[in-house]
Order: C-alpha cells, then structure tokens, then sequence
C-alpha cells in the first residue's frame, strides 16, 4: 500500500466515507496552543524551512540527540541549513515515531512533497520549500487560511500585555485569536528565584505595588478582566498534581508575607497557598464563563546540566507517575461545593490514569451543560495513534465521546495544523470500524453527527468565543 496515500490510516470503507464526506474539510478550532501572537500580528513571512518548522520544535530535538547529533545542531548555533539536515539524515530513524508520519503530513500538506525525507531528499526539499515561502503563499495569514482555522487559542501570562492580541483583533483577521490566561508562577511560592520576580512583574504591569495578599488577589483580578475584555474564555494550569490543601485566609496571608520577605514557603505551606489561589481563580472563570484547563503529570526539566544552559521547554521532560485520584477529586469538590466549578478539561500525561480521569469527570457532570467536566485529547506524549485511541476508548466506555471537545495542537510551529488530520482519521478509523464489525449502526444520522461534533461543533459551541 502507499505510504500517506488518500485514505491513510483507514482501515474500511466506512472510516473512509466519514473522513472524506464528513470530517476532511470541517473548519479548526485551535483551542490551545503555544503560537507567538506576535508572529500573527505581523503576519510573519519565515526565511527559511528551518524557522518555519525546526526553530523550537523541542519532539524534533528529542529525536535528534536520540540519534546523536550534537546540541548544536538542535538548539545551538549551528547554520540553519546544517539544522535541517541534520534532522533530515535523523528522520528515516522515526520510523513508527509520531514524527514520520507528522513530518511527512506537513511536507506534503503545506509544500505538496510527496516523497520520503532524508539525508539524500534534503537539498530538494529545502529549496522547494524555501521557494515556496519566499513567493509569499506560505505566510501566517496564508497557512491558517488554508487550514481553514476560525480560532487559535494561545497560551499567555498574566503579566503579558496582550499588545499583539489587541492589534489582531483590530485587523480584522479571518481567524480569532485569543489569550488564555496561564498563571503557573503564582503557585510556586516555595520557589524564591520563580514567585517573587513574577509577583514584581505583576506590580510592574498594574503599576502599583503589590505588597499583601489581597493586593495579589487584585491584581489578578484585574488582570483576569483585562483578559477577558480581549477574548479570553480559558484558563490553563500545568501542574503535577492539582493541590488540594484547604487553608484560611489568614495562614494565607501569612504564607503570602513570608515569602515576600525572602523566605521560602515549605512543601506543605506552597501546597496551602496555591490551593488558595486556584479556587480563588477558579471562582473567578466560574463567575465569567471561561474554561478551566488542568494539564496534569509533567515530569519536568529532569537533565539539570541542560535544564541551567537551555532553560525550559527544550525537550527534557517526560511522564511523571504522580498520584493523582485523591487530589483530583478533592480540587474538583472544593470547587462544587461552593457552587463555582467551572467548565473543565482535564488532561493527564500518563495513560496508566486514563481510566481514573475518564470517571472522574462523571463525579462532577451537573446537567447544566452537555459535557460540562471533559476528559482532554491525548496530550504531548499521547499525541499518537495508540495514546489517541487508548483516550477516546477510555472515555467511549466510561462517558459520552459524542460530547467531546476534541483536538487541539499544543503547538508552537504553524505547520502543526495536520495534527487535527491525523486526529481526524484516527477518530473515523475508531468509529468506523466499530460500524462495520456491527458494534456501532449504519446510519449516517447517528455517526455522521458523532464525528462532526467531536472535530469541530462542541468545540465551537462549548467555549463560547467571542463572534
């Protein structure tokens, strides 16, 4: 068979029928990504396939110093011709690698390559791509244009300024753009060289000082309607485990000047502390509308040496086997109790804990909204054909997948977009073949509606962008 031929990992006539007559051509709703606003706003034209598709690609470096190839290739200051090709001589290495078929889904897809990638294709694809982005086709407004994206989420700090966002909206770009407020600094008052400079850039931002808690909790009020005024409907938070230690206001407090006055808070009191601010927070997206996401299970920064010399988000993370179903549900009932849980995607980075994230969205469903507690895609290492399949199977036997948001890109390269492809033909796949070994009816009705919703309408029915 044809490597990336037409119907690619559809596996029956009928998986067939619903990508190609349903799902294909259905508009993205990018719902979270890691885009620089900056780059839209300007509508950022690359110089080169390496800017476009090499330059903080941090699975590509992963794969890279897998095969040995040095750091300076991946993150140094290596030409970026010689990038290129060292990641082109490391491809035909990814072979049952996501990346092989990521890689060969965004050559063919954005530059009409229809070969194999590496180390005797490189010099052709590279000029034919360079080419190409050149002519100007290959722009940010041409590639979300072509990809038909109506939304891209980004992923912002409360101490941005949105500047970039304010002059996307202005311009009236074809795609809506919005930040999603990600305040991840703040829970970390047991991190002197992390919270106090972050609480300092805050008071910068605000302009005025920040010197109480309930000075903070102002500021990030504030801020948190500044979002808001600019298209902001969610909020992030990438944690190891949700805390859930219930303190006073008062032991906030106290905790909250401790650290401001150069001490750092303990395991137990920064655990207190961030629990306070997130329902604090929580109550907030609750009162607006928004979207919670808890992004939860990252083994971060694990190689010190190139953790001091790269900084973070360089490729040197991986799973973590945090527990997390007493904390989960305990977070999740803090907020129910109160009467302020706000909508929620709960994503975990360990598929040993697909089935206790797929009940425990059921703990929390109100009847108020279809959906309401989600259970996310197959986040950074699942962002594959077995962890996709292994997360939509956990939530079709323990929810409702027809209530599912669906994709997203998680990315930072605008040539991400065929990811919604790939999840598309893998959902088709799923459903499809449960049609014809005669688990699931034959009727359009039913599972032509099912794979619409889940690729494109409750994403844009359940967030509630702005029009």
């Amino acid at each position: 068979m044809e490597f990336l031929n037409d119907d690619f990992l559809l596996r029956g006539k009928t998986a067939q029928r619903l990508f190609h007559e349903v799902a294909e051509e259905l508009p993205i709703i990018d719902y979270h990504c890691h885009l620089p606003p900056k780059d839209i706003a300007e509508n950022r034209r690359f110089g080169n396939l390496f800017e476009a598709w090499l330059e903080g690609d941090h699975y590509k470096w992963r794969a890279m110093r897998s095969n040995g190839v040095a750091e300076e290739f991946c993150t140094g200051d290596a030409d970026p011709y010689d990038k290129f090709l060292a990641f082109a001589k490391t491809v035909p290495h990814t072979v049952r690698n996501p990346l092989y078929h990521w890689t060969h889904l965004e050559l063919k897809r954005y530059f009409g390559f229809d070969g194999v990638l590496n180390e005797k294709s490189a010099k052709a694809v590279w000029e034919m791509a360079n080419d190409q982005l050149a002519s100007g086709t290959h722009d940010v407004s041409n590639i979300l244009a072509k990809f038909k994206v109506e939304v891209v989420g980004t992923t912002d700090d409360p101490t941005d300024s949105l500047e970039y966002h304010e002059e996307i909206a202005k311009s009236g770009h074809s795609t809506r753009v919005f930040p999603t407020f990600r305040p991840d600094k703040v829970l970390s008052p047991d991190r002197l060289d992390v919270f106090n400079p972050w609480v300092d850039a805050l008071s910068e931002r605000i302009g005025r000082s920040i010197d109480s808690l309930d000075a903070l909790l102002g500021a990030l009020g504030e801020r948190h309607e500044f979002f808001h005024a600019n298209g902001a409907r969610l909020s992030d938070h990438g944690l190891s485990q949700l805390p859930a230690r219930e303190i006073s206001s008062e032991q906030a407090s106290a905790i909250f000047d401790k650290v401001r006055g150069g001490e750092a808070a303990t395991k137990d009191e920064a655990e207190g502390l961030a629990t306070y601010l997130m329902i604090w927070m929580g109550e907030k997206d609750f009162e607006k509308g928004w979207t919670r996401q808890f992004h939860l299970g990252a083994m971060r920064n694990n190689n010190t040496r190139l953790f001091k010399s790269l900084g973070a988000d360089t490729g040197f993370d991986s799973i973590g086997d945090f527990p997390q179903g007493e904390r989960l549900s305990r977070h999740l009932d803090l907020m129910d109790s109160r009467g302020k849980l706000p909508r929620t995607i709960l994503y975990n980075l360990n598929p040993n804990d697909n089935y206790l994230f797929g009940t425990m969205i059921g703990n929390f469903q109100d009847g108020t909204i279809p959906g309401k507690i989600q259970f996310g895609s197959g986040w950074w290492f699942n962002d594959q054909i077995e962890g996709m399949e292994a997360q939509m199977n956990a939530l079709s036997n323990l929810g409702l997948l027809s209530r599912f948001v669906g994709m997203l890109t998680d990315s930072r390269s605008f040539l991400s977009f065929p990811r919604h492809e790939y999840f598309r033909r893998i959902l088709c796949n799923l459903v499809g073949r449960d049609v014809d070994d005669g688990l699931i009816p034959n009727d359009p009705e039913l599972i032509d509606g099912l794979v619409r919703r889940v690729c494109y309408e409750n994403a844009r029915d359940y967030f509630g962008f702005p029009g």
